[in-house]
C-alpha cells in the first residue's frame, strides 16, 4: 500500500503553491480583461479570441499529449530522464513546425468570420513557444516542481500580456492584441525553459532517433487525443459562435469566458502534482489510494469553485460592467460558464486516473460528448433564434450546451472510474449545497441595492457571499485531509474524509 498521508501532503503542497499562483493569475487576469475591453472593444476582441482558439489548440496537438504522459514515460523508463525529455522537447518542435506552416499557410482558420490584415498570417508561428513551455513544465512537474509553472503561468505570462496590451494599445490597435498574446506567449517560454535547462540539463550524449520519437508520439497519441478533446469543450463554443454571430458578439462572450475560465485554472494547476501521485500508486497496484486521492483533490476543487461561482455569477452584471459596460450583455453567459466548471471538475480529476487506466473508454468519452455539446450548442442557438428571443440570450446558447455536456461527462467518468477501481470516487459532500444556499440567499440581498450602489454589491456583497460559502464548508465539510490543504497532514488514520462529508458512492 502506499503512504496515503504522504500523498495527500504531497497533493496539499502542490494545491497551496498552486492557489497561490491562482491568486496571483487573478490579479494580473483582471487588468487585462479591462484593458482589452476598454481600449480595444468588443470587434477586436472577439478576432483575437477566435484566432487564439486556433492557435492553442495547434500547440495542444503539437505537445502529441506529453504534458501528462511525459510523467508515466519517466516513470517507466531507465534512460537518463534528461535523454527522455528532451526527446519530448524534439517531437514537440517537429509537430509545432508542421502546425505553424499549415495555419501560416490557411489564415483563414484563424479568422473565419473576417479578413485577414496586419500581422494576422504571423500568429502561427508563436505555437512553437507554447508547446515547448508546456513540456518543459511537464517535465519540471515530475520532480514536484510546480514552482516554475506558478511563475510562467500565474506571473510571467498574465502581467505580460496585461502590460504588452496597454503599451501596444498607444501604438497599434489593429494588431495590439496579437503582438500582446506572442510577447506573453515568449516571456512564459522563457521563465519555463530556464529551471527546465537549471534541473534536467543539456542532454550530453542524446541522438535524437526518429524510430524512439514515433513510438512516443504512438504511445502518447490517446492522451494527446483526451487534452483535445477536454480542450475544445471548454474552446469549441468560441468557435461556433464566430461562424454563426459577429465578432463582436464573440467579442462579449469570450470576456465571459475568460472571467469563467479562472475556476478552470484551479483544476489544471492540481495536474502538475496529480499525475505523479497517481501514476506512482499504480505502480504499485494501489488504485484504493488512487480513488482516495481522486475524491481528494476533487473536493478541493469543487469546493473553491464553488466559492467562485457564487461570487462570480450572483453580482453578474456588476463583475461584467467591470470590463466594459458593452460586456455586460454577456451576464446569463458568464453565470452558465461559471456553474459548468463546477460540473465539469468531477470528471476532469477523474480522467488524471483514466488517462492511465482506461485511455481508450476515456477518450472515447470525451470524444461522444463534444460532439453531443456541439449539437446541444447549435440547438439551442436555433432554437432561440425560432422564438425571436435576444442575440444576447442567443449567444449564451452554448454556455448552456457547456454546462450540461460536462455535467453528463461528470457522471459517467465518475461511475468508470469507480468500476475500475472498486472503491468510490465522488467528491460531493452535502454541506456543499448548505454553504450554496445559504451564500445565494446573502448575496440575492446585496443584488437588491439600486443600480447608484453597485459598488457596494461588489465590495461588499462579494466578501459576504465567499465569507458566508467558506464558513459553512470549513465547519461542515471539512476534515483533517481536507485542512492539509492550509498546513501539514496529519499522521496515520487521521488522515481521512469527515462523517459528515462522507462520499456519494
Amino acid at each position: 500500500m502506499s503512504d496515503d498521508p504522504q500523498d495527500i501532503d504531497a497533493l496539499a503542497k502542490g494545491g497551496r503553491t498552486n492557489v497561490a499562483g491562482f491568486i496571483l493569475r487573478l490579479a494580473a487576469r483582471i487588468p487585462f480583461l479591462f484593458i482589452a475591453g476598454r481600449l480595444y472593444g468588443p470587434d477586436l476582441v472577439g478576432r483575437f479570441a477566435i484566432a487564439v482558439v486556433v492557435v492553442e489548440l495547434a500547440a495542444l496537438l503539437a505537445t502529441l499529449g506529453m504534458k501528462r504522459g511525459l510523467a508515466q514515460a519517466l516513470a517507466a523508463t531507465d534512460r537518463p530522464h534528461a535523454h527522455v525529455v528532451w526527446d519530448a522537447m524534439a517531437l514537440a518542435l517537429v509537430a509545432s513546425l508542421i502546425a505553424s506552416a499549415v495555419l501560416w499557410r490557411f489564415p483563414q482558420l484563424l479568422y473565419p468570420n473576417s479578413p485577414i490584415v496586419g500581422l494576422d498570417r504571423w500568429l502561427p508561428l508563436i505555437v512553437i513557444a507554447i508547446a515547448w513551455s508546456d513540456v518543459s513544465l511537464a517535465a519540471l512537474a515530475y520532480r514536484l516542481n510546480v514552482k516554475a509553472a506558478v511563475t510562467a503561468r500565474a506571473v510571467v505570462e498574465p502581467w505580460t500580456i496585461s502590460g504588452a496590451a496597454w503599451v501596444f494599445s498607444f501604438v497599434t490597435i489593429r494588431d495590439g492584441l496579437v503582438l500582446s498574446y506572442v510577447a506573453s506567449m515568449t516571456a512564459a517560454l522563457l521563465a519555463s525553459i530556464v529551471p527546465f535547462l537549471r534541473s534536467y540539463g543539456l542532454p550530453h550524449g542524446w541522438r535524437p532517433q526518429l524510430g524512439r520519437l514515433a513510438r512516443l508520439a504512438r504511445a502518447n497519441a490517446p492522451l494527446a487525443g483526451a487534452d483535445a478533446l477536454e480542450w475544445g469543450s471548454r474552446n469549441v463554443d468560441r468557435f461556433i459562435l464566430g461562424l454563426v454571430f459577429t465578432p463582436a458578439i464573440v467579442g462579449i462572450y469570450y470576456m465571459a469566458q475568460q472571467v469563467a475560465s479562472l475556476p478552470q485554472k484551479l483544476k489544471t494547476s492540481f495536474d502538475p502534482v496529480l499525475g505523479p501521485v497517481i501514476t506512482r500508486a499504480l505502480a504499485i497496484g494501489d488504485r484504493a489510494a488512487v480513488a482516495r486521492q481522486v475524491r481528494q483533490v476533487a473536493f478541493w476543487i469543487i469546493a473553491a469553485q464553488g466559492c467562485l461561482a457564487l461570487t462570480g455569477s450572483i453580482p453578474g452584471e456588476a463583475v461584467m460592467g467591470i470590463v466594459g459596460p458593452q460586456f455586460v450583455a454577456g451576464t446569463a453567459a458568464l453565470a452558465f460558464l461559471l456553474f459548468a466548471e463546477v460540473l465539469a471538475s468531477p470528471g476532469a480529476v477523474c480522467e488524471s486516473a483514466l488517462v492511465y487506466i482506461a485511455r481508450h473508454r476515456n477518450l472515447a468519452i470525451s470524444a461522444v460528448m463534444l460532439f453531443v455539446q456541439i449539437g446541444l450548442s447549435f440547438a439551442f442557438i436555433f432554437l432561440m433564434r425560432a422564438l425571436d428571443w435576444p442575440v444576447t440570450w442567443q449567444a449564451a446558447g452554448p454556455a448552456v450546451a457547456l454546462m450540461t455536456s460536462v455535467g453528463l461527462t461528470s457522471l459517467i467518468k465518475a461511475r468508470l472510474l469507480r468500476r475500475i477501481l472498486h472503491a468510490p470516487v465522488s467528491p460531493f459532500r452535502w454541506p456543499i449545497l448548505w454553504a450554496a444556499g445559504t451564500a445565494t440567499a446573502v448575496g440575492g440581498a446585496f443584488t437588491l441595492l439600486p443600480p447608484r450602489l453597485e459598488w457596494a454589491e461588489l465590495m461588499f456583497g462579494v466578501p459576504a457571499i465567499a465569507g458566508t460559502y467558506l464558513f459553512i464548508l470549513w465547519r461542515r465539510a471539512f476534515g483533517p485531509a481536507d485542512r492539509a490543504l492550509f498546513g501539514s497532514v496529519p499522521s496515520g488514520d487521521d488522515a481521512t474524509l469527515p462523517n459528515v462529508g462522507s462520499p456519494v458512492r
